[in-house]
């Protein structure tokens, strides 16, 4: 375990093609493919365009999302296989997940000072490697972060029982797990989360459960039941369900007064008017995922199959995306993205050994593995 003492916070490093990058190497957006990003690679549902074009951009847009929750509540009800349903008063929408991850450490970790070197006297407990916003988040609001590191690949799992440990000794307000996670595709099963979970409430926590991929996942098991405690909160993320990076649309489904702390803290309109209509747009397409899960899997395989015959060790991931082991990850992403390919390096992660691939159609991935053969 790490503690980490904040001073200055560093922004968080994410993937996505930056105009920036492009221009310093002479590439248009139209001459990339981009892997460093994991959304569902069949792009948006169709309806999504006629749905925005019905906005009136001359209103303001509704700030609590309510038609959007509703909408979610019963989407979430009718897929879950258990006796939990989820209400819109369970439901908070977002600025894409991210706003989210914000306003819980602004809701548990308050201060005026933060981001200027002041302690909350609050800290968080993160399993590592994982997204860094999370720690991001924590350092604006001036908490203590201590983090847990995964074991070694190919797995790349946690001590669990570690964890439980150090969750009811250290009493953090907030303990972050990423499932699948980010970067390693790691999937934590529900006796595993239901050992995280008893030791939050035991230590007085609350747990972050991010499962912005869990579409992507082939067989994953009911987190709604998760619901049934009142210091879970469950982050999901329709921007890489239905590809819209655009828009920015995320939720998390709690108790009630976890809820209500949050939107204590969300500023009026943070989620406009085209995002909720097109979000709306999205769960009307009943078939997406299915279809999306389909591509994600038959991409997948092609790609697992080519890297290991380059000798790339490809560690098992229930995600959208595979983290690869080529060695020196500046040098590979530097030299793809001159090809008009960008992967994410994950040194930034912890992990200078490795590429993040974000799983795109048969034929992107095709050119992938092509240049990366030319390249090997």
């Amino acid at each position: 375990m790490a503690d980490q003492k904040n001073t200055q916070p560093a922004r968080p490093v994410h993937g996505g093609i930056k105009p920036s990058d492009l221009r310093a190497l002479g590439l248009r957006p139209e001459d990339v493919l981009d892997f460093s990003a994991s959304i569902s690679p069949i792009g948006p549902p169709q309806g999504i365009w006629q749905a925005m074009k019905g906005v009136e951009l001359a209103a303001y847009p509704d700030p609590d999302s309510l038609e959007l929750k509703e909408a979610l509540a019963g989407h979430l009800s009718r897929q879950t296989n258990s006796s939990q349903t989820v209400s819109p008063e369970q439901l908070l929408v977002g600025n894409g997940s991210t706003e989210i991850i914000h306003l819980l450490t602004r809701a548990y970790f308050p201060t005026s000072y933060g981001i200027t070197g002041g302690q909350t006297g609050g800290s968080a407990l993160i399993l590592t490697p994982t997204y860094g916003e999370y720690q991001g988040a924590c350092s604006l609001q001036g908490a203590a972060v201590s983090t847990l590191d995964a074991g070694p690949p190919p797995d790349f799992l946690w001590d669990l029982d570690l964890a439980a440990r150090l969750i009811e000794s250290h009493t953090p307000r907030l303990v972050f797990v990423c499932n699948p996670n980010n970067p390693t595709g790691s999937y934590l099963e529900q006796a595993d989360i239901d050992k995280l979970a008893g030791a939050a409430q035991r230590g007085g926590a609350l747990l972050v459960l991010d499962e912005a991929y869990i579409s992507f996942v082939e067989q994953p098991w009911d987190s709604l039941a998760m619901l049934e405690r009142d210091n879970v909160v469950i982050l999901r993320s329709m921007t890489k369900d239905y590809a819209l990076t655009g828009l920015r649309v995320g939720y998390c489904m709690a108790a009630e007064p976890v809820i209500s702390r949050l939107a204590a803290y969300q500023p009026d309109w943070s989620v406009n008017g085209l995002a909720q209509a097109g979000a709306l747009a999205a769960l009307a397409d009943s078939d997406y995922l299915a279809r999306s899960r389909s591509e994600v899997a038959r991409s997948k395989g092609f790609l697992v199959q080519r890297l290991n015959a380059l000798e790339f060790p490809v560690p098992p991931s229930a995600a959208n995306f595979l983290l690869v082991q080529v060695g020196d990850a500046p040098s590979w992403r530097d030299k793809l993205a001159r090809k008009g390919m960008i992967v994410r390096d994950c040194t930034s992660f912890g992990l200078p050994q490795y590429i993040r691939i974000g799983i795109r159609s048969l034929p992107d991935c095709q050119r992938l593995i092509q240049v990366m053969e030319a390249l090997a």
